[in-house]
């Protein structure tokens, strides 16, 4: 689905929510309420459905049962209260609370197939700051729920929402704190799953200062968590969140400061039961300094190994000559896939061998820096220019149609055929180009459009000098 749509339908469901949120407690708003939960519910499992079968959907199908666990167990207290018999434990907190599980689930697949071999780091930061967290729930939510001297049922099931809560936080840390990209879907995701912990921090704790009218209708915002999921599911982007991304990700200073906070959680909630004595806010003190030295030295540390890591990164993914990609970074981005289609160009030199062999090696060099220049300027921002080895280039240009392709090749031949000025004369070389191009829907790779356009290169060049050839078939 287009990213407007997207919009469009949180929009839309935003209007819609407003609408139920206001009605609350009326005949009118409780059968308007049902039937729009229902809606998205569904909307869940129709988006799920778009996308492709496999190893990527199942964080989307349980995505799509915890909507409906949800939906079952308001619809279940709804009955309640209109037949007067609310229990204190019903079937009702097993679907909301079977809903986190699913949920826990859905959001560790995500992190796991987004950086697969990657998560050490992101798991034992996450720990940290959802034990920090738990410490928090337990004192100010969970313990005293526990007190409340009510049947076992009674006061161990509402103890569970906020353990739940924090549960789901630390798979969603899982998430956010692995490597990978962070676009609309990454966002609608947070989004969601922010706007659920922040429902039942409501639900928890303002029946304090609010009224249970206000509770309520804060409750009803659960729907709009469940259309940015869905959201999130259906924009074109939405693969950043189920597939391995070789992005290296760095220590932003937020991570710094989090974790921090998370080392000083427990001192200041022991200093707060203190009541502020002198011992405990000296020990506090003096344990806020360490934690910042220790913080600092850590990051500096970190950064060092960045720096590194991300030198060897892009010598791996990249031509030492050009600059350009190289074979390695081609691979890797063909294996992502690509459902709305690829064009790609394999292009070859004319006369390279021979100013290479007439100028040496330093002309030679020239040329195809220059050249590499030159597709560089020519292609789109979302396009991949690559060197293979050689004199040999391939232009992967993911949706582009092959009309615009056929157009591209033609400005890339006239470009490479522009003189280049070495020593006071100049050099000439041209470019034999292969294109290959499928659309969205049709069963091809890109593995297939790279071969397709490596035999339509080699008859560009039996054709002469300075030609493109479309492949007809892609080469199975």
């Amino acid at each position: 689905m287009a990213a407007r749509r997207v919009w469009g339908f949180l929009g839309g469901t935003t209007v819609a929510v407003a609408l139920a949120a206001v009605t609350y407690n009326s005949t009118f708003g409780n059968v308007f309420y049902v039937l729009l939960y229902g809606a998205l519910t569904s909307a869940a499992w129709l988006a799920m459905r778009r996308v492709p079968a496999g190893p990527q959907r199942r964080p989307w199908l349980l995505v799509a049962v915890t909507q409906t666990l949800w939906f079952a167990g308001d619809a279940t207290e709804l009955a309640y209260y209109y037949l007067a018999k609310v229990p204190p434990v019903g079937l009702s907190d097993v679907c909301w609370l079977g809903g986190y599980a699913v949920l826990t689930v859905a959001l560790v697949l995500m992190a796991r197939r987004r950086a697969p071999g990657r998560l050490r780091g992101a798991v034992l930061d996450a720990l940290t700051l959802t034990a920090a967290a738990a410490l928090v729930s337990w004192q100010f939510l969970i313990e005293p729920s526990l007190r409340q001297g009510y049947s076992t049922g009674a006061s161990i099931i509402p103890a569970l929402y906020p353990v739940a809560d924090v549960v789901v936080l630390a798979a969603l840390l899982f998430i956010a704190l692995s490597p990978g990209t962070r676009q609309a879907p990454t966002r609608l995701l947070f989004g969601a799953v922010a706007l659920y912990l922040s429902i039942d921090l409501i639900t928890n704790i303002g029946f304090h200062f609010l009224s249970d009218g206000l509770v309520a209708r804060a409750g009803s915002l659960i729907m709009l968590g469940n259309a940015l999921l869905t959201a999130a599911c259906l924009h074109p982007k939405r693969d950043e969140l189920t597939r391995s991304s070789a992005q290296v990700r760095v220590l932003h200073p937020s991570r710094v400061l989090f974790l921090g906070v998370a080392f000083l959680t427990a001192p200041v909630l022991t200093a707060v039961q203190d009541g502020l004595a002198k011992n405990a806010v000296a020990t506090l003190l003096a344990t806020a300094a360490s934690t910042i030295f220790v913080l600092t030295r850590f990051t500096l540390a970190v950064r060092e190994q960045e720096r590194a890591q991300a030198q060897l990164s892009h010598q791996a993914h990249h031509d030492p000559l050009t600059g350009l990609a190289n074979r390695a970074m081609l691979t890797d981005e063909m294996d992502r896939g690509r459902p709305t289609g690829v064009a790609v160009l394999y292009l070859d030199l004319d006369g390279f061998k021979q100013v290479n062999d007439r100028y040496g090696h330093e002309a030679g060099d020239l040329v195809l820096t220059t050249v590499a220049n030159r597709l560089s300027a020519a292609v789109r921002g979302t396009d991949l220019v690559v060197r293979l080895g050689g004199d040999e280039f391939v232009l992967f240009c993911p949706d582009l149609p092959a009309p615009d392709a056929i157009r591209l090749a033609e400005r890339v031949v006239a470009d490479v055929a522009r003189p280049i000025p070495f020593q006071g004369s100049q050099l000439d070389v041209g470019a034999s180009i292969g294109i290959a191009a499928y659309g969205a829907g049709e069963q091809a790779h890109e593995r297939d459009a790279l071969r397709a356009a490596d035999a339509a290169m080699y008859e560009a060049k039996r054709q002469g000098r300075g030609r493109w050839v479309l492949a007809t078939t892609l080469a199975a």
